[in-house]
Formats: C-alpha cells, sequence, structure tokens
C-alpha cells in the first residue's frame, strides 16, 4: 500500500521553487534535454506535491524516489529523456501506464496532450487527483484504477503511451493501441541487467524499435511475465 501523499503545499514553498529551477537548469538543460515545452512544464508543476510527506524533500535529487512499497517515482533525467525522445505535440492523445501518483501525466498534460492515465494502486491513483490540483489548471489527466498492461482499448488509438517504469517486456496488446505514427516509450530491462529505454513507432500497421539511451528504473510489477509450469 503506498504511503499518504502530500495533501498541501509545503510551507516551504520558495525552497522547492528554488530546487525545481536547479533540476531544470543544472540537471535537464546542461544534458541534452531542449525541448521548450518540457523544460516549462518540469519548471512549473510542483514535483514534490507527488510524492509522500517523508520524502519532499527529495522531490528534485538526480533519483528515483519511492512511493511506497515496490514503487517508485522515476528520476526527472529518466522522465524527461523519455518524453523527450517521443517528441510530443499539443493535442496528441496520450495513455500513461504505471503512472505512480500522477507526476508524469501531469507533464504531459501541462505541455497540452490530452491525458488519460491508469494505476493499479488504488492508494496512488485516489491522491493523484489531490495533486493534479496543485500544478494544473484546466487540462488535468484524467486517472483510472485498473491493471495497466492491459491499456485502454475504449480509448485507443493513442498517439502516444508511456510506461512510467521497467519491464521485461510490452504486452503486444499495447502495440495494437497506438495509432498510426504513435509511439509507446519504456524501459526495457531483464532482472539483474542494466535498463534502456526504448521506443516502439506504429509505422505501416507494424511497430518498429528506436533504442534510447540507458537508463534505470524499477522493475513494474504489474507488468512482471506469468510465472511458467514448474515440473
Amino acid at each position: 500500500m503506498a504511503q499518504s501523499l502530500v495533501t498541501e503545499l509545503p510551507q516551504a514553498e520558495e525552497d522547492f521553487s528554488r530546487a525545481r529551477r536547479f533540476m531544470v537548469d543544472g540537471q535537464l538543460a546542461p544534458n541534452g534535454i531542449t525541448d521548450p515545452l518540457l523544460l516549462g512544464a518540469m519548471g512549473e508543476i510542483p514535483r514534490e506535491a507527488f510524492l509522500p510527506a517523508a520524502l519532499r524533500h527529495r522531490a528534485y535529487a538526480d533519483e528515483a524516489v519511492p512511493l511506497g512499497g515496490v514503487r517508485a517515482m522515476l528520476a526527472p533525467m529518466v522522465l524527461a529523456k523519455m518524453i523527450q525522445l517521443a517528441l510530443p505535440q499539443p493535442g496528441e492523445r496520450a495513455l500513461v501506464l504505471s503512472a505512480g501518483s500522477g507526476y508524469g501525466a501531469a507533464v504531459l498534460s501541462r505541455m497540452g496532450l490530452k491525458v488519460t492515465a491508469v494505476e493499479s494502486d488504488a492508494a496512488l491513483a485516489g491522491a493523484s487527483g489531490r495533486a493534479f490540483g496543485f500544478g494544473l489548471h484546466g487540462n488535468r489527466p484524467s486517472m483510472v484504477t485498473a491493471d495497466p498492461k492491459g491499456g485502454v482499448p475504449s480509448g485507443a488509438p493513442f498517439r502516444l503511451i508511456l510506461i512510467e517504469g521497467a519491464v521485461e517486456s510490452v504486452p503486444a496488446v499495447l502495440g495494437s493501441q497506438l495509432g498510426e505514427g504513435g509511439r509507446l516509450l519504456v524501459i526495457r530491462r531483464e532482472r539483474g541487467q542494466a535498463g534502456r529505454i526504448l521506443m516502439l513507432r506504429k509505422l505501416g500497421g507494424g511497430l518498429t524499435e528506436v533504442p534510447g539511451p540507458d537508463a534505470a528504473g524499477p522493475l513494474l510489477p504489474d507488468f512482471a511475465p506469468a510465472p511458467g509450469f514448474v515440473f
């Protein structure tokens, strides 16, 4: 079960604002993140509002931050690299899977995308709505509590699918929910090995792999392969 997330902005708002500016100017921009919409969104959304109260001081560190149990929020640089590789455009329909407390979905919404987010942990999904209230006005993601590996067939086709974590393999059903020219972003890694960002692009009805940079991210339990038979 996830820890309780903050439900009001912290008193040290100015400290977080300075840390947010440093995240953009000291972490993201010097390391190849150039998309102005992405930098603007990550520079405006209070990342601390999407974290458990006891851990919000780690909001702008260059690391993944626990959300409770085995779940974690991706490091800012990892999320930024995934999003930038996809070249999202305002007005596109996006699906965010294993959305956690909703930070990645909030970033895409601030960039002008129409976002549906799916999270299996009811506590995280419920808390995300409160966090959205601090960082977004008007265009907010729609959060669904469900099994993320099945996607949202009723909402397909999507132009962008973002899986917020690492998986060993991508379920085939998700490729069927991409529209022509759509992109799916994920960290792919096997247990015990380093991860790498992968983009799947739908072209001519098929999926083409576009490898991205190495990236660390927690393996998502919802996407774990089914155990095989033991003889």
